[in-house]
């Protein structure tokens, strides 16, 4: 008997086979370290700092995770099929990591970014067999997007609007899962503090809502950096908000992103552009190993609390992200003649911080 769904059962084959690759990759790839901060005067005073490190997923990021859960949402919701071309709105490591998963699938992959992209980022997207669509500014990004994949009966992955929804955020291995099992055997297993950045806000929805329903006693900081409209959405719960942008790679946003849910964190820290810098440098040097600005938006919002901690006689432990590797900003935010064209200087910052790290010196 001759069947009548050759078309169907050849889809239907091709998806198993492309979860089964994603899932494979998966496999292969260990979980990503906790990195316990060494910072003595903070530890002697029982408040300890860590950062979970993303850097070692294989495409380097953070966005490891969201690209392959975004893969995943579209894949079993039945938008992408076998001759898809997959499209995003993305000049940093989303489009990184999502280049990746689509070659890993033999799908095509454009990634719609602004002209001023750093030839670094465009190298790697090309790396991994992506190709790179301008735009003069940020904000044709989105519009623009969606055109190509219209265009080329693609698939526009839309990070912006799907992050917070393409993650189990009740577990399956996570990243908020993952935080809280590699805690477990420290002196303050449950954090007092997770402290991330947001650009999709996928991954604060994530820790945020992982943390309620787990029942945890943490409360959630997103570190915005200056230009970010986050912080005012916290604040007011105003939607159409818009601004200038963030200038701190991966974080902030100059628009309300559908994937940002305010409701799921507690507090938000302003972060100016020349703290963030200086953190970098500083942690950087405590390493021994380059970090990238938004992990130093991160620390700032750690030191932060760690100081407030401390004015009330806390003890705990402050969970935040090493988002990626210092190596991808080497002729950026780790160039001095870069940084001081860009952000102006950051002497008096970075002294700053270095006070901030040791807390009998800045009380």
């Amino acid at each position: 008997m001759t069947s009548t769904h050759t078309s169907s059962t050849f889809s239907d084959s091709w998806l198993s086979a492309a979860i089964a690759r994603i899932e494979a990759d998966f496999q292969r790839s260990a979980d990503t370290h906790l990195i316990a901060l060494p910072l003595p005067a903070f530890a002697a005073r029982g408040i300890d700092l860590y950062l979970k490190d993303e850097s070692t997923h294989p495409t380097g990021s953070l966005k490891h995770r969201l690209a392959r859960s975004l893969f995943l949402y579209a894949l079993c919701n039945g938008l992408i099929h076998e001759t898809s071309t997959i499209v995003e709105a993305s000049s940093g490591s989303t489009a990184v990591s999502e280049a990746y998963f689509a070659r890993l699938l033999g799908l095509p992959f454009i990634a719609v970014m602004p002209r001023s992209t750093s030839p670094e980022k465009i190298a790697q997207i090309e790396f991994y067999g992506g190709r790179c669509h301008w735009v003069d500014s940020a904000a044709e990004v989105y519009d623009e997007a969606r055109k190509l994949a219209q265009e080329t009966d693609g698939h526009y992955m839309d990070q912006f609007t799907y992050a917070e929804r393409a993650t189990d955020w009740r577990g399956n291995n996570n990243i908020a899962e993952s935080m809280f099992n590699q805690m477990a055997m420290e002196r303050h297993p449950v954090p007092r503090w997770v402290v991330v950045g947001a650009g999709t806000g996928g991954t604060s929805a994530t820790i945020g809502r992982y943390m309620r329903y787990q029942r945890h006693h943490s409360q959630l900081c997103v570190a915005d950096p200056v230009g970010s409209v986050f912080g005012e959405y916290h604040r007011t719960g105003d939607a159409s908000l818009t601004g200038v942008g963030s200038r701190i790679e991966g974080i902030g946003r100059p628009r309300v992103e559908a994937s940002f849910i305010r409701t799921v964190i507690d507090r938000m820290i302003e972060v100016a552009d020349v703290d963030s810098l200086a953190a970098m440098q500083a942690l950087s040097q405590l390493l021994g190993r380059k970090v990238g600005p938004s992990t130093g938006t991160n620390f700032v919002g750690c030191l932060q609390l760690a100081h407030e901690m401390l004015a009330r006689g806390e003890q705990g432990s402050i969970l935040s992200l090493l988002c990626d590797s210092g190596e991808r900003y080497l002729p950026t935010y780790h160039d001095s003649d870069w940084v001081q064209d860009k952000m102006g200087d950051c002497m008096q910052a970075r002294q700053h911080i270095e006070q901030l790290m040791q807390p009998a010196l800045a009380s």
